[in-house]
């Protein structure tokens, strides 16, 4: 299965008119509403968790396929000033949703980690995503294990990318998650366990080694 081949297959939870949109803007986006895919993408993003975790390879693939088509960047341009939008709402949308905020940050780090300049991610995009994630790590975040979760998650994805940006505010980070997980109160098992886990894996340099697989294994299967 191609690449575009992979796409379609992750757009089939949508309505046939909305999958026909998105599979004629991976192929011919010039011919299309750009703005529109753009915000449908967003949409279903911020509902569906699933999605977001890989909506990151469809906008890559448009915006690859509307540069060697037309030499232009509307779908870019339209994803990001959504992207920056839902960024300033972002305390509401948590307030409002924990599930649509959590999805937000998935699919912010997804499009970090796909979008690239020169072959070097969007520095734009550096500080929402920084600024995301040390609001996953704040005292009442740290109290819920699906803003744990996720911000473990993305760590693991994009930190070591997210590190080499800026690494003044990865050291900022990590003293919220090390005070966080000394000092806090009421945290779940689980919560400490994955807290430890990510502070070890950066002391690693991003990598897991064989004895903490082991162990976190064994404790998250126990």
């Amino acid at each position: 299965m191609g690449e575009t081949g992979k796409e379609e297959y992750k757009i089939q939870s949508f309505d046939a008119e909305t999958q026909q949109l998105l599979k004629t803007a991976l192929k011919d986006p010039s011919s299309v509403d750009l703005e529109k895919v753009a915000n449908i993408i967003v949409d279903q993003s911020l509902k569906d968790c699933v999605f977001s975790k890989e909506a990151g390879r469809i906008c890559y693939t448009i915006i690859q396929a509307e540069s060697k088509q037309v030499g232009q960047s509307v779908f870019r341009r339209s994803l990001l000033n959504r992207l920056q939008q839902e960024y300033k709402d972002r305390e509401e949308l948590r307030t409002r949703s924990l599930q649509a905020w959590i999805c937000y940050v998935t699919f912010i780090c997804n499009i970090f980690d796909y979008l690239r300049v020169n072959n070097m991610p969007m520095m734009a995009l550096v500080n929402p995503v920084y600024d995301c994630l040390f609001r996953l790590a704040q005292p009442d975040s740290l109290l819920k294990e699906e803003e744990v979760d996720c911000l473990v998650l993305q760590l693991h994805r994009i930190g070591e990318q997210l590190e080499k940006m800026n690494s003044q505010r990865m050291d900022e980070l990590f003293f919220l998650l090390r005070d966080g997980f000394l000092l806090q109160e009421g945290l779940s098992s689980l919560s400490q366990l994955l807290l430890l886990e990510i502070i070890e894996f950066r002391a690693a340099d991003w990598k897991m080694t064989e004895a903490a697989q082991k162990y976190y294994y064994s404790e998250l299967t126990d």
